[in-house]
This record gives C-alpha cells, structure tokens and sequence, in this order.
C-alpha cells in the first residue's frame, strides 16, 4: 500500500470498546428478559424459522400425499386439516413476521445510527404475544386439528369441530403483536431520525417497513375484531356470519379480505426493501429513482386498502362494484411496476457482483415478476372466474409470497447474517443452495399454472388421472426445493461454527449498519455515527487487510491496493 493510500484510508468502525450484543451478558434469563432490539430479533428469527419449518414439512406431507391420484397416506379429513394448518402457520407465523419481526427488530435501530426501538418493553412484549399466539395454534393442532382453510370462511368455521376458536384466538393474539411491532417502528422512525437522516436520505429497507407499519396498525384491529365475532358466534350462539342463525357470511368475506388483502403487502413490502438495498449494494450504484421507489411504497400501503372485493368476484356482489375492485386492482400493479423498473435501472451498467445476496435478489425479481403478472389475470373479471378456486391461485400466491417474500428474506438473511452474527459462510455452498431453491421452487409451483387452467381445483385430496404428471412433476420439484432450503440452513449454521470472522462491512454498503463492528456491541455505535447519503459507494473500498470494505476520505489518484474487488469466497 502506497503512504498516499494509507494517510487516507481510515476504517470507521464503531464499538470496539465494549463486548458484542452476544457476549455482553450470559444466562437465560439475559435473553428472555432482554430489552435489547438485537437479541429480540435473533429470538424472533430462530422462533419463525421454527414455524417455517413445521409448516414447511406438513407442505411435504401434502405434496407426497398428491404424487398419487389415489390415498397414499392421508385421509381426506387429514389431508384438509394438514392444508389448512400449512397455510395457517406459513401466513400467521412464519410470512406475515418474517422481515418485520427479525430482520427489521435487528437492523431498523442500527440502521438509524441509535441505541435501540423507542419502546424497548412493548418490542418485547411484542415477542412474548408472538409465542402466545404460537401455542394457541399449537393448542388447535392438539386440540384435534382445524379444516376450515386458513381464510376460516362461514358457516363453514361456525359449525365444524375442529379447533376453530383456539386459532381464532391464536390469530387474535398474533395480531396485537403484529401492531405492537408497527406501533413501535412508526414511533422510532418518526421520532429516532438522526441529524442529517431526512425523510429522503434514508434507507429504502426503513421505507418499506414505514409503509408496512402503517398497514399493521390499521389494519389488523379489523382481524382481530373478526375472530372475536367468530368466537362469540360458536360460544354464544349471537347470529353474525351464519345464515342459520340470521347473520351473513359475504360479511366474513368483506371483513377478513379487508385485512388480508393489506396483508399480502404486509409480507411483500419489507421483501421489496430487502431487494432495494441488496441490488444497490452489489451492483455498485446509487439506487436509480430513490424518490419514486419511496413513494411506491407508500402508494402500495394505501392502494392496498382498496382492493379487498377482488377476492370476492364470485360471492355475489354487483356488478358495479366487481368492476370498481377490479379496475382498482390493476393500480396496484403500477407503484409494483415502478419498483421493478427502477430495480433493473440500477443493474444497467452497473457492477454487479453475484455474491449470495443477489443471487437471492435476482431470484426475487424474477419469481415475482411471474408472480405479478399472472395476478392481472385474477384480477380481471372474465378470467378469475374461470380460475377462481383452482391450482392457478395456488401458484399465484406461492409466486408472489413464497417467490417474493421467502426468497427475499433469505437474501436479506444471507446480507445481514454477518453482521447478526460475525461468521462469513461458505459463499459457493451458498450459492449452489440458492441454485437449488430456484430450481426446485419452479419446479414446484409452475405445473400449478397448467393445472389450475386446466380446472384443477385446489384443496382436494383426489384428483383425475389427467393431472397425474402435472401434480408428480410439482412434489418432485418441491423434494428439490426441501433439499435446497436444508443445504442452506446448513450452510448458515456451518457458519456459527466455522465461519471466518466477519469484517465490519464485507459487501461494501454504505448505510448505518456498516459502520459498527460484526456483530454490533450492546448500544450499536460509541458515538452518533455520520450520516450520508444511502447508496454512494465512491469513498467505500476493498481493503484486503480487513478482508473488507473500508471509507477512504480521499480517494488516491494512483492505482492501490485498495480496490473495489468483490469479497472472496469463505469457507
């Protein structure tokens, strides 16, 4: 390295005066009363990959059973309760908090320059209502399981036996955690900003989850006064969603889709911002069009309040007002397309460096993409009928938040992950599980399309002899995708274990959270850090002494060490 060079390279890293946020304290009660947004968010990754897990092997359940036209295993009781908890886990427990809860409780401070949420108590008081939850949809599973779907529809829900009011009350208790999550990150936005970090200097990952709390605390309360209804109507016999009794079940429709419409952006709002900072950062550009994809996101939060009668073109509602929610649909596409264009604006001559993160990143534009697209098609009234009820909403759905908001928070994981934990993984077995996950989800869930335009209608245990190599060919592929998920949380967990110690900044990013040590101490920065702007990475480097990316304060004129070579694989 040149004197020139190394008179103006400086490493500014914060907090290297006191032990990380892992290692300041010991003991489980350190961890289970901890108001540290840190170690919330490690507790809330490891209990929502839990619930990933679980309702990732009931989905292989599910598959294995359809390899055949006939039963394998399950009986057709079985098999509804099997379905309805997959999905039921997989929203409430797993999508809805994936980002939000985990990667969002960890990095939103940080990525602030500040010590923490604005209410610590209520963040993990928050937590503890999310394992609430979670045993309550343990009790229905114990309880002798539920078949209602996960929608819960009426009168259907209001007269089966299954364990319809421990969910109900498990979505409800979800749901004040879902709002004690967005209160609290609306709160420490508004109020936590640092000097210089205006509105539009801040990151677009903090925008999105903005916008997703506003949703979270609007929203859910109409949930949650939803299942509180279905419980008194099975406890006390009050007519208000089944015919029978003199109540309407359009009305559960209009109720549950006005929150879980809103809630689809719940989930894919935060993956968008994930996507923003992972193709700034690894195509070495400032973000193409920081306002419009700012806005975008809260054009989505607020458009997405208005299109919950798509889910109802079939119930029987007007004409008139089938075709308002369906022109109506067709906006929210546009703030979703603008993302997508600005995202591909950026990669246009940029640098791009195929490092995991944006392996997972492409993954999502692309998945999504058909995700979105083949929404337009349930969104117009001619064909959702045709394909309402059939595999082709399966695949839709999985597209979009399996495709967008799983992949994305994968992405997001393999970002942040050494910066939550201080271990770099193995960059090629990485790699090769994101292959595998990519392969294997397309695999899975595109025969879907063929089925559902074919009439295959979703939800049964049985089907024709017709759909026999459509439905082999989808379990096979979701096999694959098992196998790619298991290789990387093999890779991760490798890590803890035998990763190379993580640099402070190993992708060269120019936010906050780069600029404290891997993994942060106890209160993230020993001083305000500085705030530029989000996405300029002039005065960012490669240093092959840090094995990282360090700032320089003038960047030297002749060629040295310092270069902006991608990191190298770890092993």
């Amino acid at each position: 390295m040149s004197d020139n060079a190394s008179r103006t390279a400086t490493a500014h890293v914060h907090g290297h005066s006191e032990e990380d946020y892992l290692r300041c304290s010991h003991g489980w009660k350190s961890w289970a009363f901890t108001l540290d947004h840190k170690r919330i968010g490690v507790m809330y990754l490891i209990a929502i990959l839990i619930s990933f897990l679980l309702g990732g092997v009931m989905a292989l359940v599910l598959r294995a059973e359809l390899f055949t036209p006939d039963k394998l295993f399950l009986s057709e009781d079985m098999y509804n309760q099997m379905f309805t908890l997959h999905g039921a886990v997989m929203t409430f427990l797993f999508l809805i908090p994936s980002i939000p809860a985990a990667l969002g409780n960890f990095m939103l401070p940080v990525m602030l320059g500040v010590k923490d949420v604005a209410f610590p108590r209520m963040n993990l008081a928050s937590f503890y209502l999310w394992v609430f939850g979670a045993i309550f949809f343990l009790m229905a599973i114990l309880l002798g399981g539920l078949d209602t779907g996960w929608t819960f529809y009426t009168p259907y829900s209001t007269t089966t036996n299954t364990a319809v009011i421990a969910a109900s009350m498990g979505v409800f208790i979800l749901g004040f955690s879902s709002i004690f999550t967005g209160l609290n990150f609306l709160v420490t936005i508004n109020t936590m900003r640092p000097a210089g970090m205006t509105w539009f200097r801040m990151p677009l990952f903090l925008w999105s989850l903005y916008a997703t709390s506003i949703i979270q605390v609007l929203a859910t309360p109409v949930l949650g006064i939803t299942g509180l209804l279905l419980i008194a109507e099975r406890t006390l016999g009050i007519g208000i969603f089944d015919p029978a009794r003199g109540g309407d079940p359009v009305l559960f429709q209009h109720f549950f889709w006005f929150y879980s419409h809103p809630a689809v952006y719940i989930m894919i709002l935060p993956a968008m911002g994930v996507v923003s900072e992972l193709v700034s950062t690894f195509s070495r550009k400032p973000i193409f069009g920081y306002r419009f994809i700012a806005y975008s996101s809260i054009a989505i939060a607020l458009l997405g309040f208005l299109v919950w009668g798509h889910h109802m073109f079939v119930s029987g509602q007007s004409a008139l007002a089938a075709t308002v929610f369906s022109a109506l649909t067709f906006t929210v596409s546009i703030p979703s397309a603008i993302k997508v264009f600005n995202w591909l604006a950026t990669m246009y001559k940029g640098a791009i460096s195929l490092e995991t993160p944006m392996c997972y990143a492409l993954a999502f534009i692309f998945l999504f993409g058909i995700g979105g697209l083949t929404g337009l098609y349930l969104g117009a009234l001619a064909t959702d009928v045709h394909l309402h009820d059939t595999y082709f909403v399966v695949a839709h759905f999985h597209y979009v938040m399996v495709g967008g908001t799983l992949i994305a928070f994968l992405g997001g994981l393999h970002y942040w992950w050494p910066k939550m934990f201080g271990r770099m993984y193995n960059e090629m077995w990485a790699r090769i599980a994101c292959l595998i996950v990519f392969v294997g989800f397309n695999a899975t869930f595109f025969p879907q399309f063929v089925l559902g335009s074919r009439g295959m209608p979703r939800r049964y245990a049985r089907y024709d002899t017709e759909f026999v190599y459509f439905h082999q060919f989808s379990t096979s592929g979701a096999m694959l995708l098992g196998c790619g998920l298991m290789l990387c949380a093999g890779v991760l967990i490798h890590s803890l274990l035998r990763g190379r110690k993580a640099p402070a900044n190993p992708w060269g990013s120019s936010t906050l959270e780069w600029k404290c040590s891997s993994p942060p101490p106890h209160h993230n920065f020993d001083w305000p850090p500085v705030v530029s702007a989000p996405y300029q990475y002039d005065h960012i480097v490669y240093d092959p002494n840090h094995q990282g990316y360090v700032e320089v304060e003038d960047i030297p004129e002749e060629e040295d060490e310092l270069t902006n070579a991608p990191v190298e694989s770890h092993s």
